[in-house]
């Protein structure tokens, strides 16, 4: 016997259904917005913490302090995950100048060496600057011109981008351009500052050296005024010479730990969904916006469950990585771990793009799979979220291998990139509220995942 149900039946049950979860996520924003810890999680984890580079001291302080952190947010359980990490020093203040300009005398430029560069000879390094703009421009100088010199990559973020990551994306290259330098015979490598800002901070970062390339010469970021003004004497002057100073040092991997606080699912424990940033920082700012912004959210996310009297079905885990600037080796153990834990991972999300106002959440998925998530739009409409085709991230990333669906929280990226691996990179750079924004957007997501499931094909 076939049972019909009227169609304005069904309709008044959908409309219920999007009602209740309209006023839940109504609920998850108010919670952010009025008694969120996030903000002042983040103020403790940069003032009292500070950066936190793989393998430092800074970075065992701060696993203490998340482990602590998500007891107080209300996890069920709390534990350790570990990986052993690389333990790179960058030692005392760079330098960096220019002499034999009879018009401006000795000129000094704001340089970083980036992550895992060799120091320069304890005497420095003085030898002519090659201005170049591409790759390709280096290699039709060729050893002829390069041998002996110091190569300057003068590449510019594209302007015309209007999420900034994509412009980005395009010269990110270049910081790991000291191998083809060293190629040619070249004795250094600077790299201009991957940033929208023109100021004076230099953008350090993880570089690689080529493996098939045998000789590693030091590498150095230079600031975006920098940038501008050596480039200007150069062109007065093709002769300049500059000297450069690094005592930065590779020192053995040190054991560490990505941070797991999790809450028990009510009806299917044994699936997880996770939520992320990365604890691991650059050590010349606090790694307020990269990563203790997304830290800082996803432990509100327990706390954001438990104070709306959320009952989640599936277990939820926040997790704080470990090691994603210079190795992904928190990411890599977690994924590991998952691998063969007795459990199935059913959704992970990342938020690794700075505490700015949220404008989207990115799924890295195909069309047909985007439909599935887009039938929530209209829960973030109120909100000016958007749901759409993006990115995952790089921790999470590893989870792909076990056929996790991959999402990420898009905050506004217009103001990143003047402060994304700098000196500059602190708390006071952070706004309150967009960053509990950010936490309710992430919560009222990762509730939707909990209560629907992700698609199924």
């Amino acid at each position: 016997m076939r049972i019909f149900i009227p169609f304005f039946f069904l309709v008044n049950i959908l409309f219920a259904q999007e009602n209740i979860d309209s006023l839940t996520i109504r609920k998850i924003y108010s919670y952010h917005l009025t008694e969120s810890k996030s903000y002042n999680n983040l103020h403790s984890l940069c003032k009292d913490v500070g950066a936190r580079l793989s393998g430092s001291k800074q970075a065992e302080k701060a696993v203490t302090w998340t482990k602590q952190a998500m007891i107080q947010a209300g996890a069920d359980t709390v534990y350790l995950v570990p990986c052993m990490v690389p333990h790179w020093v960058r030692g005392t203040k760079e330098k960096c100048y220019v002499s034999g300009n009879s018009k401006n005398g000795l000129e000094s430029f704001s340089v970083c060496a980036l992550g895992s560069s060799v120091a320069t000879p304890t005497q420095g390094i003085t030898a002519k600057v090659i201005e170049v703009s591409s790759f390709e421009e280096l290699e039709k100088m060729g050893s002829e011109k390069i041998k002996g010199n110091i190569v300057f990559y003068n590449v510019s973020f594209d302007k015309t981008f209007i999420h900034t990551g994509g412009a980005y994306g395009k010269v990110v290259k270049y910081r790991s351009g000291a191998s083809m330098a060293a190629k040619y015979g070249a004795v250094a490598s600077i790299t201009k500052s991957m940033s929208t800002a023109d100021n004076d901070f230099p953008h350090t970062g993880t570089m690689k050296y080529d493996s098939l390339v045998s000789q590693k010469i030091p590498a150095f970021a230079i600031s975006v005024t920098g940038a501008k003004k050596l480039s200007a004497l150069l062109t007065q002057n093709k002769n300049l010479e500059l000297y450069l100073f690094s005592d930065c040092k590779t020192l053995p991997d040190e054991p560490s730990y990505s941070v797991v606080g999790e809450i028990r699912g009510n009806e299917i424990p044994n699936e997880v969904i996770v939520v992320g940033g990365h604890l691991d920082s650059w050590d010349l700012g606090e790694g307020a916006h990269d990563d203790g912004a997304g830290v800082a959210q996803s432990i509100e996310v327990i706390s954001g469950f438990k104070k709306s009297g959320i009952k989640n079905k599936r277990t939820i885990r926040a997790v704080a990585y470990m090691n994603e600037e210079n190795g992904t080796r928190g990411g890599k153990s977690y994924a590991a771990m998952a691998a063969k834990e007795n459990k199935k991972h059913v959704a992970a999300l990342e938020s690794d793009m700075g505490g700015f106002t949220p404008k989207a959440i990115g799924i890295e998925a195909k069309k047909d799979t985007l439909l599935y998530y887009k039938k929530w739009q209209p829960l973030f409409e109120p909100y000016y979220v958007f749901i759409k085709q993006g990115y995952g991230g790089t921790d999470i990333g590893e989870l792909i291998k076990l056929g996790v669906p991959q999402f990420s929280l898009e905050p506004d990226s217009q103001r990143y990139f003047d402060i994304h691996h700098t000196a500059d990179d602190t708390f006071e750079h952070v706004n309150k509220r967009e960053l509990e924004l950010g936490a309710a957007t992430i919560n009222s997501f990762i509730y939707l995942l909990d209560k629907y499931g992700t698609y199924k094909k």
